[in-house]
């Protein structure tokens, strides 16, 4: 057996409870999104952001943890931008030249991006013995 096979990953259940409470929230958001219920999908943003953030600061002890979990935060708020540009029929009008404000998006989904980046590419191998979940 060899050593990733040894370590457990325990999460205790009432955390477990809320990152699946979590799901259910931003499918809410998602689904209203998609069907356009503006009230529901502008409302599920407060507990689908939050709770990220909750899960994120829980996890941060665990540094691959902590990178997943604020990559899916920002995430959230990129998704949450994006869907509000088009509740408010702002997402196509121009910022400058061709970027929309939907396009503004991408700051928080590049973020995610780098923070992945910084993770596998700069962490991990200058820290192989590091416990780590991925």
């Amino acid at each position: 057996m060899n050593e990733d096979e040894k370590e457990l990953y325990n999460i205790p259940i009432a955390y477990r409870k809320m990152e699946n409470l979590h799901i259910v929230f931003w499918l809410f958001k998602d689904i209203a999104w998609c069907m356009f219920w503006k009230p529901l999908g502008i409302a599920m943003i407060v507990p689908t952001l939050s709770i990220s953030i909750v899960i994120a600061w829980r996890t941060r002890h665990i540094f691959s943890e902590l990178c997943h979990n604020l990559a899916i935060t920002v995430w959230i708020m990129a998704n949450s931008f994006w869907m509000c540009s088009e509740f408010f029929g702002v997402d196509t009008q121009l910022v400058f030249g061709t970027v929309t404000v939907k396009h503004l998006a991408m700051i928080p989904f590049v973020t995610g991006v780098l923070i992945l980046a910084y993770y596998y590419l700069i962490h991990k191998p200058k820290h192989k013995n590091e416990t780590a979940t991925l």
